[in-house]
């Protein structure tokens, strides 16, 4: 990728806008329809959005790897994602607005349901409602609170998830999650990488047998998994590298962390629905020269294999939300994902995504509707990497001066 240093060195600032809409895991693969959700979806105003526009397939990575959520936004801003590897523990931590202090480990939590054996039988016991996230939480956090001088702080975050934060002297963030990532198998121990990490490794191993014993008995969640362990990165922000003034329309915690991240003021939703999130982004337009408009049911009904629930709500981003967006005449318009989560997999997987940027100095190519397929053999920038998306974002933008003589 260009270096970011020397995209530095190109930014200008203007008042040009970019908003730009994530809809989070909306790529697919083809079910028994042949089609993929993207393909069976009606999407009118999309498809003419991309007869305007430069289109292409990214890879939020690198072809072949299946990125997380972090490292597939992280790409999206212009952030190598193997260069700034961060656990989604931080993310989770700052999504909830913790008070982190340097030195702290944060892990990404979720309640399981667990067999008689131990055995995982659901990795989000049921996608429990946050009230009952908020019970479990606060029964752990009042008979688990610290651990060999380090203190635990384990709050919830949403539906099944929750973050935990341990503070105390010498730890370290290189140990293995105890999320097996599958069903069937008992959650695995906490394992360290390297050998400073070996007393982290086992306080986490100590709180998880503490925690689970405090909800042993509750249904559906009688189990925790951890991943995502990390302490905070030091990453330059989108102001520094890009002279942007970002903001963030989420209503998920881990990608409010994402975009505090990187500096981005995150807008308050006064709701979980898509149109609240459009009401944010109106009330909040004359106030900054970057959106970032973040769909996240689109990877849910992914993960839940719910192939209808999925083309529903991209039908719903098509006929609500584009055609508001454009109404706002930005200076640039783009459109893409952090990932892949095809239903039939019910996990993110490993395939681009498609991007498309509008903006009256696009090239148009010759994709001509909303498709992985056409996009792909049709789409004008081919298949690259998607850290190349802000560069092309700020460029249609004219956010960036001429290099050289």
């Amino acid at each position: 990728m260009i270096p970011q240093e020397f995209i530095k060195k190109l930014a200008v600032k203007n008042s040009n806008k970019i908003v730009l809409l994530v809809m989070d895991g909306v790529g697919g693969l083809p079910n028994e329809s042949s089609k993929t959700e993207i393909e069976a979806a009606n999407t009118p105003n999309i498809d003419a959005v991309v007869k305007k526009s430069i289109t292409g397939i990214a890879d939020p990575v690198a072809m072949g790897i299946t990125p997380g959520s972090g490292p597939g936004h992280l790409g999206i801003f212009g952030y190598d994602p193997i260069k700034y590897e961060i656990g989604r523990g931080i993310l989770a931590a700052l999504g909830i607005g913790f008070p982190l202090e340097k030195g702290d480990i944060a892990a990404r939590g979720n309640f399981a349901t667990l067999d008689s054996n131990g055995k995982i039988t659901d990795r989000r016991a049921g996608r429990i409602p946050t009230a009952l996230c908020k019970k479990l939480t606060e029964m752990i956090q009042e008979k688990v609170k610290e651990i060999n001088n380090v203190k635990i702080f384990i709050r919830p975050v949403m539906d099944y998830r929750f973050a935990v934060v341990f503070r105390g002297k010498g730890l370290s963030d290189k140990i293995n999650d105890t999320d097996p990532q599958s069903v069937g198998v008992a959650p695995l121990k906490c394992t360290y990488t390297e050998e400073e990490a070996a007393k982290t490794a086992e306080i986490v191993n100590e709180f998880v047998r503490q925690a689970s014993k405090v909800i042993e008995n509750e249904h559906p969640a009688n189990g925790l998994l951890l991943r995502g362990f990390s302490s905070y990165p030091d990453i330059p922000s989108m102001e520094e590298l890009y002279g942007l003034h970002p903001a963030a329309i989420a209503t998920y915690p881990m990608y409010k962390g994402l975009a505090k991240l990187v500096g981005m003021d995150v807008l308050k939703v006064n709701g979980m629905d898509i149109m609240d999130e459009l009401e944010t982004l109106k009330e909040n337009y004359d106030k900054y020269d970057f959106f970032y408009f973040h769909v996240k049911k689109t990877d849910s009904y992914g993960e839940d294999g719910n192939f209808e629930a999925k083309v529903h709500l991209i039908e719903d981003v098509d006929k609500k939300i584009v055609p508001e967006i454009l109404r706002l005449n930005p200076a640039v318009f783009a459109i893409t994902a952090d990932h892949s989560t095809p239903a039939v997999m019910k996990q993110h997987s490993f395939h681009g995504v498609p991007f498309v940027l509008y903006s009256p100095y696009a090239r148009p190519d010759r994709a001509e509707y909303f498709s992985e397929r056409e996009i792909g053999t049709k789409g004008g920038l081919g298949r690259f990497k998607a850290t190349n998306e802000i560069i092309l974002m700020l460029a249609h933008s004219l956010k960036l001066k001429k290099f050289g003589a």
